[in-house]
């Protein structure tokens, strides 16, 4: 099955969220619907990246599951901006 990742960067937290409730919160939303196969946030020049790979049948259904784990993260933060990315080759590819 694929592998694909939704890359969020993270703006305000909501009120009375720690910053360390975020990454379980859009590991949790992939995890309602498929497999999730890793996560991980990162600072990426002074901004907070939340990103969460998952597999998904094909592209159609990764950029759902990238949906809903956006609108979930969302509870707890601001995705400022996010991307789906499907691994091919080797390389992470932008789903459209």
């Amino acid at each position: 099955m694929p592998s694909y990742r939704v890359i969020m960067s993270i703006g305000a937290l909501q009120p009375g969220v720690r910053p360390e409730a975020v990454l379980p919160a859009a590991a949790g939303a992939a995890a309602e619907l498929t497999t999730v196969e890793a996560s991980d946030l990162a600072v990426v020049a002074g901004s907070a990246r939340a990103t969460v790979r998952f597999t998904a049948d094909d592209g159609t259904a990764a950029l759902a599951i990238g949906d809903h784990v956006v609108a979930k993260t969302g509870q707890v933060a601001a995705p400022v901006s996010w991307l789906v990315t499907e691994r091919v080759k080797g390389r992470w590819l932008p789903v459209r």
